[in-house]
């Protein structure tokens, strides 16, 4: 599997430190000669340990035409307030189904900034890790050709966006990075002293994601409790 791109181009990934976005970076290598990795800050709870991760793995794989890790700021507390996100009360568990973890407006603000920065750089092209299985409103191939348009419109030219994943499951894409150091990734809601929890939606969707693929689960967890998915599994 390729992710798409033109020998000779320069692409930036929008990476969370998760599976999905960490086995893009690395895909994205393969058909294009410069990729900058970018992350954005927004002051959720689980950045610290999120930030810490993306930059092992970009530094674990390493290699000509990958560039450093750049770290942007978006700040959304002051948005989202009193919020299981920003650190008030619990987070949504195992047992719930994805949509829980809907955080409204979020891709907007990320993939705008994220344009906006290639825009200024003369980058073309913007990868997002975004699965097929993702239920979101703002996930959709027909929302982000709109973002797209919108973008191009604002900017006068904006980075292609690009969703080379949007057909794959969870278990597809752990298969794809099988030989990728993927414990060093991070998709967890409450960290415990930077490791992943093991008892939230997102510690249960990577779990399954790894049985589901048949790839050993490296990961570190808090602990080894763990419940049943609900909904979109992948």
């Amino acid at each position: 599997m390729r992710a798409d791109g033109a020998r000779g181009t320069s692409a930036a990934v929008l990476l969370s430190g998760g599976l999905d976005s960490a086995v893009l970076l690395s895909e994205m290598r393969r058909g294009h000669d410069r990729i900058h990795p970018l992350y954005i800050r927004g002051g959720l709870r689980w950045e610290e340990a999120e930030l810490a991760a993306a930059r092992a793995f970009v530094a674990a794989i390493g290699g000509p035409g990958l560039e450093p890790l750049t770290v942007l700021e978006e700040p959304v507390r002051d948005v989202y307030g009193d919020h299981w996100s920003t650190g008030s009360g619990g987070v949504p568990g195992a047992e719930t189904p994805d949509e829980a973890v809907y955080l409204p407006g979020r891709n907007v603000l990320l993939t705008a900034k994220a344009a906006v920065w290639c825009r200024l750089r003369g980058v073309s092209e913007l990868a997002l890790g975004s699965l097929g299985s993702n239920p979101f409103p703002d996930s959709t191939p027909g929302f982000y050709r709109d973002l797209e348009s919108v973008l191009g419109r604002a900017m006068g030219g904006s980075p292609r966006l690009t969703r080379p994943f949007d057909r794959l499951s969870k278990a597809e894409v752990v298969w794809a990075g099988r030989d990728l150091p993927l414990h060093l990734t991070f998709s967890c809601l409450m960290p415990v002293a930077g490791l992943h929890c093991g008892s939230c939606n997102k510690c249960a969707e990577r779990r399954e994601g790894f049985r589901q693929s048949g790839v050993a689960d490296r990961t570190p967890y808090a602990t080894s409790n763990a419940s049943p998915r609900v909904g979109h599994a992948g």
